[in-house]
């Protein structure tokens, strides 16, 4: 067989040849091109946004997790689970924020432990995670010209945000007096309790951190407070939704490290941390002092202290019929080894 040798030929042959490189140098280029937007399209569907539930008028959290989130030391973290955004939503108490988590507008909620433990027992399927806050207090005020002791509220009107931490306190304190029967307790959020006290509509009011403090500052006596009984002073909680903690089971670990970190922080520049707080609620310093100690943030997620008021929050919840059903605190807080 004679090789074909001419110009021409030469000439078509390289043409082809040079055609054919060009062609799987495309589709080797498409192989690439397509594993690399496979790639960015897997990364895309593992990442996701944490939708943050807190109380409170501000879009900020405070606590440890806020203070961390400022610090910017808590979204690094959860960016190795693939947790891109956190966007906070707020509430001005506990049952609205329970609604939120029940329609699927929330993963993560920080709130009162009395309202996390009712949802628990109406079968809001949550994990509790951690105890932000440990000895909440509240306040009793009455009015400038009102009773001046607990009994001397037997059939007068106080007001509280039932379903809260101050809701458990108010009535435990009752009860202990023995005047339960012989008061009316009407629901009122703060800031409309605080002016029915202002207005002698109610005798007394069962006011949160912050509320308390500035009353007392403008001449509102206060005739008793949570933190004088070793039983009713509140905590606080943080739940997470099962479905969420299904997507990313290693988060409450990753969470609880960053929330151990800040507190230690905090603890090390407490009046760096006041002047943040008060930033955050837009309370005065002094009165955020007032309504608080660094040292009510536990280093660790749960505290003997604070699984002891837990408990009895759950048992006197159970008693008043404000929770539904009964449930064992260990089948509610997850533990990581859960995960391994």
């Amino acid at each position: 067989m004679t090789l074909n040798t001419s110009p021409l030929f030469l000439r078509l042959s390289t043409l082809v040849a040079f055609f054919l490189l060009l062609l799987n140098t495309a589709c080797s280029s498409n192989q690439t091109l397509s594993q690399e937007t496979l790639n960015e399209k897997q990364a895309s569907s593992n990442t996701s946004t944490l939708r943050l539930g807190i109380i409170g008028n501000t879009q900020a959290p405070t606590g440890p997790i806020g203070w961390a989130i400022h610090k910017g030391k808590l979204k690094p973290e959860l960016e190795k689970l693939g947790i891109t955004q956190i966007e906070t939503f707020n509430f001005p108490n506990g049952p609205d924020l329970n609604e939120a988590l029940v329609s699927d507008k929330l993963d993560i909620g920080i709130y009162g432990d009395t309202p996390a433990l009712i949802a628990r027992s109406r079968g809001i399927k949550t994990r509790l995670i951690s105890q932000e806050q440990v000895g909440t207090n509240a306040w009793l005020l009455v009015g400038k010209n009102g009773p001046r002791s607990v009994v001397e509220l037997k059939g007068k009107k106080v007001a509280t945000s039932k379903g809260s931490y101050m809701h458990r306190y108010l009535i435990g304190l009752l009860q202990k007096s023995g005047i339960a029967e012989q008061v009316t307790v009407v629901h009122l959020l703060p800031n409309d309790a605080r002016v029915a006290l202002e207005r002698g509509d109610v005798a007394a009011i069962a006011a949160p951190t912050g509320t308390g403090p500035i009353l007392k500052s403008k001449g509102f006596p206060v005739i008793d407070e949570a933190v004088k009984h070793p039983d009713l002073p509140g905590t606080s909680a943080t739940v997470i939704t099962e479905a969420f903690l299904a997507k990313h089971p290693d988060l409450p670990k990753r969470w609880n490290q960053v929330k151990r970190e800040a507190v230690k922080d905090i603890n090390a520049n407490p009046e760096e941390y006041y002047k943040f707080h008060a930033q955050v609620s837009k309370y005065p310093i002094d009165v955020v002092k007032a309504s608080l100690s660094v040292k009510q943030f536990p280093e660790e997620p749960f505290s003997t202290q604070g699984l002891q008021l837990l408990e009895g929050t759950k048992k006197f919840l159970l008693s008043q019929k404000l929770a539904k059903s009964d449930f064992k605190l260990s089948d509610w807080i997850f533990t990581p080894n859960e995960h391994r």
